[in-house]
């Protein structure tokens, strides 16, 4: 099962979650109903205190009324509760008391968790997600939250930030990022709105029973709505159960393949299981969010449903040899260190703590623009990244271009173990000033700013100036001083320093992001050339922080069809095509071969437009419409650039780094390119 079939399976899924909430709504309002019809229409109290007979309501009305307040009721505690999950992974994160880790910690644990995220994420080829702490929570357990990956959230428990070894907790970050890249995180946040609502009839209950009066039967129905409550908590525990245990087994297997270390994640469960505390969560909103975590959160309970499978279970499928009894768990633990990583051959990337980080600098107000010229940038330029990471970054074909095609499109969502030695390999050759720029507001802004300088010293002292006239002269200062670390960058490293930057740029507050914005904007235009590359990272960054800033502008899925798609597809397959070919002849060939492919899928003829018709605005529009298309729409799209970009049967860097780029607007992760690797 390739990424997207695993993205639809997820849709489907929400399907079925709707399906068996509308039986538990429907059972909930039968149960209101009959505690109605019986309080209130079985007979009543006269002013004189004796019981009269009274004639029961229209059972249509009684059922109808029911019906009604029930459904209000649910309805609007669902919708409460997605509202203010629209934040993405931080509102859960938040909500369970995390405590988001400074990206420039000192501290040896979180340094060791930070590092972790980070070669994960780079391997994955999504955007590094903000992390957290639970510091109350003693027990071992973890969580991925988010609507997709540009608001996801990785928390873990403090107990397993410092009892686990790196090799468990690689393999419990691992199953996380499973979860992201299998789409259940967003199934998840459903699940938690639509089960919130239905709880909403217990808090009703409560403050029913608290009413007073005689002759008043509104306690009487407050009783009976908690009775109900425990019904919907029943039947919510149900649908976490039947949506989650599943999907662990895949989430372990699919970390198994991640990592190829089986004995990793089968020793962060022994631990669980040889702790007193196991993987039990403290926080009063555990329960609501059981269905997140790693292993079960919560206390065994009468007439409950388990939202995860056994620990013997999950152990034996990644160890046959374990018998079923759990090592008891030594505290304290050896000091926990940034490395060795889990890969064997890769020295480990932090030998010793660094030194403590300057206090988080972030933009200022833009102060007025000085008479003077802006310093001159550096001339002398620092050596490249070592030669075992420029090699991988230079592809050139090896194999026939039908099976790089096809090496594309089902690495997508699918990280294997070279995947994570070369983010390992890369995480450990970036200089050290670049870690503490991407960290960093200030330095993160600069990175991003600093990619986007002109080679032409005359242009880039004019963007210098239009710099320093959106943001402030620290702005300016910083990026001067990032600009020459970066020029040894290969492009096939821009794209992950990028998404080691964006928990940084996430810091932002809304004026700074809007700055921000302003800045990268002035920046691309002030050379009068937008270069694909300078649109793509501006499309990268700003669709990534914009659901940041923006939760309610996430667009929802409207193309099911690629039929009204057509004209989208031939804009981005002919941009592709100019911007790989070297004249209009070689541009037309190549984007026949990605237009054929695409044209049956989509049942039209796809248009090769002129080049002056392949506008930056054009495109963007068409890769927005596409983004809104189900995951085989996608796939559709993914395959046939590809087969443009190596109609010549060579993937240049330029080419890999525009089809990453293009899959990442579309919510597709595609890790490094390995496929047939090798020096130019």
């Amino acid at each position: 099962m390739d990424f997207f079939e695993r993205q639809d399976k997820a849709r489907r899924k929400s399907g079925f979650l709707v399906f068996y909430f509308a039986i538990a709504v429907g059972v909930l309002i039968v149960s209101v109903y009959l505690a109605v019809a019986l309080i209130f229409g079985g007979f009543s109290l006269s002013d004189t205190g004796e019981n009269v007979r009274t004639t029961p309501w229209d059972h249509v009305t009684v059922f109808f009324v029911s019906a009604v307040s029930t459904l209000g009721v649910i309805t609007l505690g669902s919708v409460f509760k997605t509202l203010s999950l629209a934040k993405g992974g931080r509102a859960v994160a938040e909500l369970l008391d995390g405590r988001i880790v400074n990206p420039n910690s000192t501290d040896l644990h979180e340094r060791k968790l930070l590092n972790i995220v980070e070669e994960m994420a780079i391997a994955s080829g999504v955007p590094v997600p903000q992390v957290y702490v639970m510091d109350e929570e003693p027990g071992i357990n973890a969580f991925a939250a988010g609507h997709s990956a540009s608001d996801a959230a990785v928390s873990v428990t403090r107990g397993a930030m410092t009892m686990l070894s790196r090799d468990q907790l690689q393999g419990v970050i691992a199953h996380e990022f499973s979860h992201l890249l299998n789409g259940d995180m967003k199934l998840n946040l459903r699940l938690m709105g639509l089960i919130f609502g239905i709880l909403c009839l217990t808090v009703i209950g409560r403050v029913l029973l608290q009413t007073r009066g005689r002759k008043n039967p509104l306690p009487l129905l407050g009783l009976a709505l908690i009775v109900i409550g425990w019904a919907g908590v029943f039947f919510g525990r149900l649908i976490q159960a039947a949506v989650s245990r599943q999907r662990e087994f895949l989430a372990d297997a699919s970390a198994v393949q991640f990592t190829r270390n089986p004995l990793g994640l089968a020793g962060a469960l022994k631990k669980i299981g040889g702790l007193d505390h196991g993987s039990q969560l403290h926080s009063a909103h555990a329960e609501e969010a059981s269905h997140f975590f790693f292993a079960n959160g919560l206390r065994s309970r009468l007439f409950s449903f388990a939202t995860h499978p056994p620990l013997v279970e999950r152990i034996r499928a990644l160890d046959p040899s374990f018998e079923g009894e759990f090592p008891a768990v030594e505290l304290p633990v050896e000091p926990a260190t940034a490395g060795p990583p889990a890969i064997p051959g890769v020295a480990p990337l932090v030998e010793a703590a660094p030194p403590p980080p300057p206090p988080p600098r972030v933009l200022s107000q833009p102060p007025p623009l000085p008479s003077g010229k802006p310093p001159p940038l550096p001339a002398v330029l620092p050596p490249p990244l070592p030669a075992t990471v420029e090699m991988q970054t230079r592809v050139t074909a090896l194999a026939p271009a039908n099976v790089l095609q096809d090496a594309f499109v089902a690495d997508i969502g699918r990280p294997r173990l070279e995947h994570l030695h070369y983010a390992t390999e890369l995480h450990q050759a970036i200089p050290e000033s670049l870690q503490t720029a991407v960290h960093d507001p200030l330095g993160a802004a600069a990175l991003v700013c600093a990619f986007l300088l002109a080679d032409d010293a005359e242009v880039r002292e004019k963007q210098m100036k239009e710099l320093l006239r959106e943001t402030s002269d620290a702005v300016q200062q910083e990026t001067i001083r990032v600009w020459p670390d970066i020029q040894g960058v290969p492009a096939q490293a821009r794209i992950p320093l990028i998404d080691m930057a964006l928990p940084a740029l996430r810091r932002f507050s809304l004026p700074q992001f809007e700055q921000f914005r302003a800045a990268v904007n002035a920046l691309i235009a002030s050379d009068d050339e937008v270069t694909l590359f300078e649109f793509m990272l501006q499309k990268i960054v700003m669709r990534h922080l914009d659901t940041r800033f923006y939760p309610d502008r996430r667009l929802p899925t409207q193309f099911y069809d690629l039929h009204p798609l057509a004209e989208d597809g031939g804009v981005i397959l002919s941009a592709l095509a100019y911007c790989g070919a070297d004249d209009e002849a070689k541009a037309s060939l190549a984007f026949a071969q990605g237009a054929d492919s695409l044209g049956r899928a989509a049942r039209a003829e796809i248009q090769l437009f002129p080049a002056a018709q392949c506008d930056l605005t054009r495109l963007s529009a068409a890769l927005d419409r596409f983004g809104q298309s189900v995951p085989q729409i996608k796939k559709n799209l993914l395959t046939a650039c590809a087969q443009t970009v190596t109609f010549d049967g060579v993937i240049q860097p330029r080419e890999a780094e525009l089809l990453r780029a293009i899959a990442d607007t579309l919510d597709c992760p595609v890790p490094p390119f390995l496929q047939g690797i090798a020096v130019s």
